[in-house]
């Protein structure tokens, strides 16, 4: 399984759909940040992301315009937030729409 930096995986909690950002893809790990909370960091490999039951939601990167304060200068996005991705239909800045099962399909 091929992980980039600036994708976004998610898993279905018991209460709630929580999304990750992959900050850095390295030899032996990769870094992800929770979305809703960006003080929440965690190293994993692609073996026990897959296994865990992590799914992919978007390829096009996450940018939170929302942040009151920042402590770190961090890198420039490599286009702008508000770009409108015609195959992801959904700007940078705009959060991913969780892609949950249809569970109810086969009750009709």
């Amino acid at each position: 399984m091929q992980i980039f930096t600036g994708e976004i995986y998610g898993k279905q909690t018991a209460q709630r759909f929580v999304m990750y950002h992959v900050l850095k893809v390295g030899k032996h790990g990769i870094t992800l940040q929770n979305i809703d909370n960006p003080l929440s960091l965690f190293e994993t490999t692609a073996d026990k992301l897959s296994s865990a039951g992590y799914i992919r939601i978007s390829q096009t990167p996450f940018i939170d315009m929302q942040t009151a304060k920042k402590k770190k200068v961090l890198k420039k996005p490599m286009r702008c937030p508000y770009t409108l991705d015609f195959l992801e239909a959904r700007a940078d800045s705009e959060r991913p729409a969780p892609i949950l099962p249809d569970l109810f399909a086969d009750a009709v």
